[in-house]
C-alpha cells in the first residue's frame, strides 16, 4: 500500500503506480501505424516481422502485469525496455528509408518510394506517420528512463528528477496526488517535436538533454524535407 502523507507530494513518496492503459494505447497506435501506412516505407517481405515481435512481445508484459506499473522485477524492466527498442528500431528504419527517398540518396536503396512519394497525399500521409511514430517513441524513452522508470517511480527510488515538471516546481497549485504518468511524457515529446525546444518541462539530466536535443533534429530534418517535397509536389497544380 502505499505511504499517504497529505504534506508530501505523491511523485516523492511510494504510490500504487500508474496503470497500462495509456502507455499500451500508445504502443497499439506505432504497431497500427506499421501494419497500415508505413509498411510502405519497409524493404518487402520483412515489413511484417519487427511489427509481430512488438506485439507479441507488448501482449506478454500485459498477461504478466496487466493493471499497475509497480513491480520492480528485473526481467520485466529489460522487457519493457525491449519493447521501445524494437519500436525505435521500426521507427529508425521507416524514417531512414522516407528521408533517403527525400533526398534521393545515390544508393538507390529507397528509389523504389519514388511514385509512393510523387502523390502528395501519400506523401503528407507518410510523413505525418513517421512524425506521429518518433513523438511517441521518444516519450517512451522519457518515460521509461525519467527517476529509473515507472516501477522505480511508483516507490520513489529517485528524489531527484530527471524532468522538471511544472507541478514539481509549483505543488500548491495541484493536487497532492499528482505524478508524472504516461501521458505527461508524450505532452513534454510532443511539445519538443513541434517547438523543437524545451517548453514547460525542462531536462534535467544530461541524458534528458542529449535525447531531446536528438529528437529535435529529427522532428526538423522530418519537417523540412515532408513540407520541401510537398510544395514541389503540388506546384505543378
Amino acid at each position: 500500500m502505499p505511504d499517504h502523507n497529505d504534506n508530501v507530494p505523491a511523485w516523492q513518496r511510494k504510490t500504487d503506480g500508474e496503470s497500462r492503459v495509456a502507455v499500451t494505447l500508445s504502443v497499439l497506435v506505432i504497431v497500427g501505424l506499421q501494419f497500415g501506412p508505413l509498411k510502405k516505407l519497409w524493404p518487402q517481405p520483412i515489413w511484417l516481422l519487427l511489427p509481430a515481435l512488438e506485439t507479441l512481445l507488448l501482449g506478454a508484459l500485459v498477461v504478466v502485469n496487466p493493471f499497475r506499473l509497480n513491480r520492480e522485477e528485473r526481467w520485466l524492466r529489460n522487457s519493457g525496455l525491449l519493447l521501445t527498442g524494437l519500436l525505435s528500431l521500426a521507427t529508425a528504419i521507416s524514417a531512414g528509408r522516407l528521408v533517403a527517398a527525400l533526398i534521393r540518396w545515390p544508393r538507390g536503396w529507397a528509389y523504389d518510394l519514388e511514385s509512393t512519394l510523387s502523390d502528395p497525399v501519400n506523401l503528407l500521409e507518410l510523413g505525418g506517420a513517421v512524425w506521429l511514430t518518433n513523438v511517441v517513441v521518444f516519450g517512451l524513452w522519457y518515460w521509461e528512463f525519467d527517476r529509473g522508470g515507472p516501477a522505480a517511480r511508483a516507490y520513489a527510488r529517485k528524489p531527484l528528477p530527471d524532468f522538471l515538471f511544472v507541478q514539481m516546481q509549483n505543488p500548491e497549485l495541484t493536487e497532492t496526488e499528482w505524478e508524472p504518468e504516461f501521458f505527461d511524457y508524450l505532452y513534454l515529446s510532443f511539445t519538443n517535436a513541434t517547438a523543437f525546444s524545451p517548453t514547460d518541462v525542462m531536462p534535467m539530466s544530461r541524458w534528458a538533454k542529449a535525447m531531446m536535443m536528438v529528437q529535435s533534429a529529427i522532428s526538423l530534418v522530418l519537417v523540412i524535407l515532408v513540407i520541401a517535397r510537398a510544395i514541389n509536389v503540388l506546384q505543378p497544380l
